[in-house]
Formats: structure tokens, sequence, C-alpha cells
């Protein structure tokens, strides 16, 4: 009985089998069987009964769940189609590595029966998994998002996007492609209120996340139940949220769906966010998040030395803080905690969590249909008639707002590089009208401003030479993939610890130094694009890091591998 006990999928798990069946690739059949149920989160004692099975595929139920997985042959009471045999059990020692308990399962044989007329409900109707996707309402939540939604309706799922009223009116005025039916209706749109006013400044993260949390969970489980009477026969099996959204989770878990986190940042801000209590265990930062003494650190060999100034959450408020270390408690109802990213990408990181999984790079080739903004694609024109490899590309994302001197001295020195360059300039920089105003003595003549811009296809463009970027995780991952060098100018939060990867890990890029009045000068602008533009070895590191990367999630590689486990989890 050896042989049975090596089929399970489930490592550590030893099972005695005590009868035998007759051999057609039943035990293969049980032992998917176990771990459908273990991973539907299904009792441990709940039966499985088989109803039909053969070579090709099996009918069954596992607890109040029918399970199909059909090849090409019809149900019927043939002969060759029955299983004979009676009760049969097995003992499994150990199913939770935390802990570990012991428990009995039986598995009832029955006669199978006609299509026309089955014993139970068709409940997962060939097990199409059917996702609700909540992003945070910023563009750097909304994104990366929805390019996951994108790569899965290409897989065949059904995907629900959910946008928050506000944010849907918006991007309907940006002109995005908004019609409620995207990827041959396996997208739909739905809406929920944030809470707030119409005029209300939803640039405070905050408050936007208090009103949220204190609005939308009364809401979702009537919107959960409108969608499914609309699509019974594919009911939504997994919710999929962005981190601020765990609320989402806890809705999912009372009604018993499924859920996982996508995250947006990189694996290690995740990673370092969920080693919080740890770090406050060992003194190395206090209950508000603050470290109490400069020195570098590291959560596990492979990731990065990082400054302890520089942890992701620098500069949150106490209350700010204090709402992320209960929003890691709560993400912990997700099954998964998806990452944007590779295994070569960030290895160390995964170690910290068995819940990790890298699904990335996310780069749908669709049309970003989610912008709050008006993308102006007249710039591609533009770049088509710069010379290769000339166009320094300048864009700060969607968040960071830049100090009026800075924003001069950047001006400035872009005149004074004497190359093409590409700028976004958001029309409202602090997303209260107040622009940020241009030096009397700037020119610009050699460049393009714009206030929005299609970001991945300027990146791909062939006159771009390098990036001047705030190393935000979608902005990082889009210019690695491709292949373009940056010179990193981080703002905030985790766009530290990126640019430690970029700088001194795949080194494809250059830091900006600050002089003694904490200002970037234009002559350090310009020197180091100068550095960066003419280092072939930075740029040929910047290439094979963008082909070892796509290669991942082609067919074989470790992120589609990942993705396609991740589906059939939540069928």
């Amino acid at each position: 009985m050896q042989g049975y006990a090596y089929i399970l999928t489930h490592p550590g798990t030893p099972v005695i089998f005590y009868d035998h069946f007759y051999d057609f690739g039943i035990h293969d059949v049980i032992t998917e069987l176990i771990e459908a149920r273990r991973r539907a989160g299904i009792h441990c004692r709940s039966s499985i009964k088989i109803y039909h099975a053969n070579n090709e595929g099996y009918v069954a139920q596992v607890g109040d769940a029918l399970v199909m997985k059909l090849g090409q042959f019809d149900w019927n009471p043939s002969k060759e189609n029955q299983l004979e045999g009676s009760w049969q059990k097995f003992v499994d020692k150990g199913s939770d590595y935390q802990q570990p308990s012991k428990w009995h399962l039986n598995i009832e044989l029955s006669q199978p029966c006609m299509y026309s007329n089955p014993p139970i409900l068709d409940l997962y109707k060939m097990g199409i998994p059917h996702f609700l996707a909540i992003p945070f309402p910023i563009q750097g939540h909304v994104n990366p998002l929805m390019q996951f939604s994108q790569v899965l309706a290409k897989h065949g799922c059904k995907v629900t996007f959910l946008h928050t009223e506000f944010n849907h009116k918006r991007a309907n005025t940006a002109g995005a492609s908004h019609d409620n039916n995207h990827e041959g209706s396996q997208i739909k749109l739905v809406t929920l209120p944030d809470g707030l006013d119409p005029e209300d400044d939803r640039s405070d993260v905050l408050k936007l996340l208090l009103s949220m949390n204190s609005t939308m969970p009364a809401l979702l489980p009537k919107l959960i139940e409108d969608i499914n009477a609309l699509d019974v026969e594919d009911k939504i099996t997994c919710v999929v949220v962005t981190i601020n959204m765990g609320w989402a989770l806890e809705v999912a878990h009372k009604l018993g769906i499924k859920g996982a986190l996508l995250c947006p940042a990189s694996a290690t801000s995740l990673a370092s966010a969920a080693c919080i209590p740890r770090l406050i265990e060992d003194g190395i930062i206090d209950s508000e998040g603050r470290p109490t003494k400069k020195q570098e650190i590291q959560l596990s060999p492979d990731i990065p030395m990082m400054d302890t100034e520089d942890l992701p959450w620098r500069g949150f408020s106490k209350t700010f803080f204090e709402h992320l270390v209960q929003e890691m408690q709560t993400l912990e109802l997700g099954d998964w905690w998806l990452c944007n990213t590779t295994n070569d990408l960030e290895p160390g990181a995964f170690s910290i969590s068995p819940k990790f999984l890298p699904i990335g790079p996310l780069m749908s080739n669709e049309s970003n249909n989610s912008s709050f903004w008006q993308e102006d694609t007249a710039c591609l024109q533009w770049l088509d008639q710069q010379p290769p490899q000339s166009v320094v590309y300048v864009a700060f994302g969607s968040l960071a707002i830049m100090e009026q001197n800075q924003f001069q001295e950047l001006a400035l020195a872009l005149d004074l590089l004497n190359k093409p360059f590409l700028w976004v300039v958001r029309p409202s920089n602090d997303n209260k009208g107040n622009n940020n105003a241009y030096p009397h003595d700037f020119v610009g003549s050699k460049g393009k401003i714009v206030g929005w811009a299609p970001q991945k296809k300027i990146l791909n463009h062939p006159s771009i030479a390098c990036f001047i970027s705030h190393c935000g995780w979608n902005s990082t991952l889009e210019g690695v993939c491709s292949g373009v060098p940056f010179l990193c100018w981080p703002f905030s939060t985790d766009q530290f610890l990126d640019k430690s990867y970029i700088c001194d890990v795949w080194k494809t890029g250059l830091g900006l130094d600050k002089d003694e009045n904490g200002l970037i000068s234009r002559e350090e602008i310009r020197k180091k694009v100068e550095k960066l533009v003419g280092n072939e070895e930075v740029k040929a590191r910047s290439l094979k890091l963008k082909e070892k990367t796509l290669n991942s999630v082609e067919e074989g590689g470790q992120s589609s591998k990942n993705l396609n486990m991740f589906i059939n989890w939540a069928k």
C-alpha cells in the first residue's frame, strides 16, 4: 500500500489504505478530490462520493459541492463505467503544519446515473472560476488588478471588476473604455459608493480609506448576491483584493467564498509589512513603526540590506501605521498573496510566508481601460521622429508631489541636457489644482511635456534611452520588462526598496544624490543622465533582465505555472 501513499500531492501527509480498488486510476481520482477538498476549505470529515470514474475523468461529490473532470465519454450506466465496491477507508495523520490532527475519510462508491437525472446539483459547471476583483481606488492599485483581470479573462475565467462610483465616472471622463463588457464579456464592471461626497479630496488616502471601511462592507454582500443571481451557473468563486481592502476578504470569508491578495507593491515590501511584529519584538522599530535607531537590517539572506529609515511605512502617521498592522492581520484570511513579480527578481521575499505566489509580470497587451487621466497618445508620433535611444523619459507616477523649487530645478536640468525628453506632468500636481510653475528661463525646445501618457508603449519605444522614475513598483516592473535603464528618484514608501533592487541587486540603474540643501541639483541630474546613457554594461544587464523576467510568464515558466495552479485552486 506504500505506492498509494506516494500519490498524494499534499507534502508530508502519510496515508494508509485498507482495501484495494479496481485499478484504473481511481487512486489518482481520490488524490485530486482530497486536494480539492483541502483547497476549498471543506471540513476534513465531509465525505467524498464518486458517482462515475474511469481513465478519462470523474464525477464526484465533495461535501456539498459537485466536482467534475470530464473526458470524451458519455456518463451512463453501462457496465464498463461502473465501479464495484463498498465503503473504503483510510487514515490521514496531519493536515495542517501548525496544528496536526487526525481525521478519517469515508469514500462511497455508488452506482452511476444518467446525465438527464443527476443525483446532485451541478454547482460548478465544468469548473469555470468567477473572480470578483476589488482594488483600493488609486491608480497604482487599479492598474495591476485590471491587468490581472485581463490575464484571467484570457485564461477563460470570468471576472467582475468593482470600481467606486467616483472612479468609474472619472475613468469615463478620461475616455477609458468602460462599457461593462471587456474581453469578450469575460470582464464585467460594477460599482459601489466610497462614502465620500463628490467634492471631497480623495488624494487624502487615509480619509478615503476610513470612509470606505465604514461604508462598503455593509454593501458588498448584497452586491455579491445580485451578481450571483444574474449568473447562477457561474457564481463568484474567489474575491481578489489589493492592500487596504482586507475588509472584503472578511466579507468573502463569512460568505464561504475563497479570497486572495494581489499585492500592487514589490514582494519585498509585502514581506517587510509581514515582519512588523518581529521587528517590534526585536526592538528594531517601536509600536508606531519608527526605527529605534538608524541601522541596516536584512529580513532574509537573499533580501538586500535595508536602512531602517527607508522601511515602506516611512512617513506614516500613527493612525496609518496602526491600520497597516491591522490590515496585515486581516489579509491572513487570503489563501494566497499574489505578487506581480518573479522568483528571479526577488528570490528572498518568498521565504517569508508560504502564502506568497509570484505570478508576474502582469503585462497585458490590452489598452489601459482604467486610467484616471486622459492619455496623450500624440507623444508616440513625436517619439517616432526621434533617433534610437536618444530620449530621456521622465515620469513620477500618480501620487508623487514635487516641491516647487525641485520642480524648477528639474526643468532647468532637462534644458541643460541638450537631449530630447518626454516629461509627464500631471495637470494638478497636488490634485488640488495648484500646478507647479515652470522657471522663467526654461526653454524646453528639445522636449515634449504631456499630462498623462501610455507608459508601457513609451518604455517599449526604440527612441527611449533611460527612465527617470520615482521607482513605484508598477513603473519599476514596466521599465524592467522594457529593458530600459533607470535613473532612480524615490519619494516615499516602498520606492526606496525598489531603488535598492535597481541599483544594488540588478544593477540596471543609478541613484540621484541630494546636495547640502536637500535638493537634487540640475548638475547632478545632467551628470547622472550622461553617465547612464553611455553605459553599455548597464544597458546589457537591463536587456538580460528583461529577457529573464518575460520568460517567467511564457508557457512552462514559473509564473505561468503558478498562475495556472491559482486558477485551478479558485474553481
